[in-house]
């Protein structure tokens, strides 16, 4: 059921987050919010995302904010640190962020950076850990099929726990799986899943080991819960830097799972200064409660974007409720 678009920009609010570290190349979040009959939700697809890709999004949040959830068999999800491709040197500040984390996902293959900057930030990561750390990696699709292969063989003495998207196709990530298998270290695939026009390809082709699902991109926590049974595979709930109101959504369907072998992607409120959330869900003891967070009216008003990207978000709304529609009329 779609909702009317009035009833959306009723109460649509635009907030815009700064960040503790560049992300993503990015040093401000922005994210739309509405507050539905289950409570806020979420709609916070990337500013470069086209109107179609976008939708999914879009859907997710009226998902999480006008249907119940799924019965959670969990109520506390156990989350991973996050470290941006900084120097080595602030990594220890930056996993303080997570107190009680023992598992740290690593962005690797920043443009403008090189494997040495990679083997450097991932050895401070697992200093700063220790042996019983779970250590993976992210390269976000940037590296080809023989980069890959090289560079896992250099971080392979970190004793990975996984590498999370080495290559940009579901062929590549198929061969280089087969190419490291004696290695033990597993593959998987995060954009191959969200951005992909068929979701369970990569796992028809045994070009995993892991599917990563986030659940704005797919549609929602009932979408992504489908998807995550079809693939058959173990899954990693993350977020796309959502605000609390988004990462209770990731909590939501984490909570779904019937089971959950990884610590989670969804402890990235510690990205941001500050948060719209009266408690904001940032990582405690390790992991984050699965709960609707209470949205403070005044954060929103504190946060609140410039009148101009309010606009801006208020005409994305529009477009993606008429692609919305026009799925639902076909």
């Amino acid at each position: 059921m779609l909702p009317d678009l009035a009833d959306l920009l009723a109460t649509l609010r635009v907030v815009s987050l700064p960040m503790t570290t560049r992300f993503r190349g990015i040093t401000v979040r922005e994210a739309a919010l509405f507050e539905g009959p289950q409570g806020w939700t979420e709609f916070s697809p990337f500013v470069e995302y086209d109107d179609g890709e976008s939708s999914a999004w879009l859907h997710a949040a009226i998902d999480f904010g006008w249907r119940p959830t799924p019965p959670a068999l969990r109520d506390r999800i156990p989350v991973n640190a996050t470290v941006p491709a900084v120097a080595a040197d602030d990594v220890p500040a930056v996993l303080a962020r997570y107190p009680g984390a023992r598992t740290a996902k690593v962005k690797v293959a920043e443009p403008g950076q090189t494997l040495a900057d990679d083997v450097a930030r991932v050895r401070a990561v697992r200093e700063t850990l220790g042996p019983e750390g779970r250590v993976r990696i992210d390269a976000n699709t940037l590296w080809n099929l023989d980069e890959a292969e090289h560079a896992i063989h250099a971080l392979a003495t970190f004793d990975l726990e996984y590498v999370e998207q080495p290559c940009a196709t579901v062929e590549e990530l198929a061969e280089l799986r087969k190419r490291i298998h004696y290695m033990g270290i597993p593959i998987a695939a995060d954009e191959s899943v969200r951005k992909a026009a068929d979701p369970l390809a990569v796992a028809r082709a045994r070009a995993a080991d892991v599917v990563v699902v986030k659940a704005q991109p797919l549609g929602g926590v009932h979408s992504a819960l489908r998807i995550v049974a079809d693939a058959g595979l173990p899954a990693v709930v993350s977020s796309a830097i959502d605000t609390s109101v988004g990462i209770a959504m990731g909590a939501h369907l984490a909570a779904a799972l019937p089971d959950l072998e990884f610590d989670c992607g969804l402890g990235t409120v510690a990205m941001f200064v500050d948060d719209i959330a009266d408690e904001p869900l940032r990582p405690e003891a390790g992991g984050i409660p699965v709960v609707r967070p209470s949205v403070s009216a005044q954060r929103l008003d504190t946060l609140r974007a410039h009148d101009d990207r309010e606009h801006w978000w208020r005409q994305r709304v529009i477009r993606c409720h008429r692609v919305l529609e026009r799925s639902l009329a076909l």
